[in-house]
């Protein structure tokens, strides 16, 4: 568990962190978004002790990590090319393992499980991103941690090494450890995270599960189906009723098969927002509305994250005319 209270950082006028509270629990990927500048890796070090605090405090389980056993209690990685470029994946692993109690068959072990056994021994300094990304996480995991913390893992590497990196995270998680990543590849923080933290210009805009964050978003909206026009009017009156929904009439469309529509071929269709489509179709039961479609239309983590970072952008760019 991860415990932040308050957890501010200053530098001069700028506030890089204000006051964030907020609890990373164990058992779960919590993935961690931001644009550029909110703060995300500022957060990160002032968690592992790299930057102190203008106020508040960063725990882990408990305690400041200054007084905690660094690897084995905390895997981390914040800058994969942080390492001597003379040294080989391997010297650079046993160094790390001497320096923090950890047996040296640890070493090849963790170089088998991130793909890097084969160039062990040649020097980092010839390595790719991707493989830098891959040694970096071999140190996270050295010390068998029950907490990783992961700055942008996937950066560099190919669609097997981000599959991976995903699988890898997961199943750390499964078997209870805290893992807390970030990244700006959304599409794959969506199939990864379990939670989402998200902050702009160092405030907390968003700390839910990853259902209800793409549930909540304006992008979501069930649609409904029906060649009962009077019907269906009837329900979107009773949905505009509630707070926060929202109804479109769609024009009406062509049925995509006989077995849709009750005659004619042609039928009504309302795009509601703020309800979900169990709401809807039990409302549409009672209102004894016969409904020839009904399903959800999700959010993306993309579209998702846009609305929430919209007045939170510190680098925003503008887009070209044509």
């Amino acid at each position: 568990m991860i415990t932040l209270r308050g957890l501010t950082k200053r530098y001069g006028d700028t506030v890089a962190v204000d006051e964030l509270t907020l609890d990373i629990g164990e058992g779960r990927v919590t993935g961690f978004l931001g644009p550029n500048g909110a703060g995300k890796s500022t957060t990160m070090r002032m968690i592992l002790g790299l930057d102190r605090p203008t106020a508040g405090r960063a725990l882990i389980d408990g305690k400041p990590y200054a007084s905690m056993r660094p690897l084995r209690e905390v895997g981390a990685l914040l800058d994969a090319k942080a390492l001597h470029p003379g040294r080989s994946a391997r010297s650079h692993l046993i160094a790390q393992a001497r320096s923090n109690g950890i047996p040296v068959r640890r070493v090849d072990e963790v170089l088998e499980t991130v793909g890097l056994a084969k160039v062990a021994r040649r020097r980092a300094g010839a390595f790719s991103l991707g493989m830098y990304q891959r040694l970096g996480v071999a140190g996270a995991l050295l010390g068998d941690p029950k907490v990783l913390i992961l700055d942008e893992p996937v950066n560099g590497l190919d669609p097997e090494g981000v599959r991976w990196v995903r699988e890898l995270v997961r199943a750390q998680a499964a078997q209870g450890r805290t893992v807390f990543l970030s990244s700006h590849l959304m599409s794959e923080m969506q199939l990864t995270a379990d939670r989402l933290v998200v902050i702009g210009k160092g405030r907390l805009l968003a700390d839910s599960p990853m259902a209800e964050l793409l549930a909540a978003s304006a992008s979501a909206s069930v649609r409904v189906r029906t060649a009962d026009p009077d019907g269906l009017r009837s329900l979107a009156d009773h949905l505009r009723a509630y707070d926060g929904v929202s109804v479109e009439v769609v024009a009406s469309v062509e049925g995509a098969s006989p077995a849709e529509s009750s005659g004619g071929g042609r039928q009504d269709e309302i795009v509601v927002r703020g309800r979900t489509a169990a709401e809807v179709g039990d409302l549409a039961h009672r209102l004894g509305v016969r409904l020839h479609q009904l399903h959800s239309v999700s959010a993306s983590l993309e579209q998702a994250y846009m609305e929430l970072t919209e007045h939170s952008v510190e680098y925003a760019t503008r887009t070209a005319e044509v």
